[in-house]
């Protein structure tokens, strides 16, 4: 596939935004993704990514593609690949995460608007405004008095 000029904007964006899940999910035991995907129990990994996001991001907003990929050998650290789908309201970003032991990417494969502008950087500023009306709001702690 060849990438388009605004697909690194957009990449940067979805991390950005999935920094939180992303730990979250690199809590998970390496073992249990390499069971999961090598035995294809995808509704583990789907309640694993659901389970992750549910404390940052809106419901249903970040949910697990149709699969992941693992690559695991007897020298090198084990990466994790898991195909991702972020639904912000008026976008799908289908994308690949990919995790290791220091280190995660997002590749941002496609992305579909319920309205598209013929102006892709356009596009680009309407899904950071999407992804970022998705995320929950925390409120700061209240100071208890005493």
């Amino acid at each position: 596939m060849n990438r388009q000029p605004h697909s690194s904007a957009r990449e940067i964006i979805v991390a950005s935004v999935l920094r939180e899940v992303v730990s979250e999910l690199r809590l998970v035991d390496v073992a249990d993704y390499i069971a999961f995907i090598r035995l294809e129990q995808h509704g583990n990994l789907a309640d694993l990514v659901e389970s992750a996001a549910e404390l940052y991001l809106m419901p249903g907003t970040l949910g697990f593609g149709h699969g992941g990929d693992i690559n695991v050998g007897w020298t090198g650290e084990p990466t994790i690949t898991l195909d991702l789908q972020l639904k912000p309201r008026g976008a799908t970003i289908y994308f690949a995460l990919k995790m290791s032991a220091l280190k995660a990417s997002i590749e941002v494969n496609y992305v579909s608007f319920d309205d598209p502008s013929p102006d892709p950087a356009e596009n680009t500023r309407f899904l950071a405004h999407a992804l970022e009306a998705s995320r929950l709001q925390r409120s700061a702690p209240v100071a208890m008095r005493g």
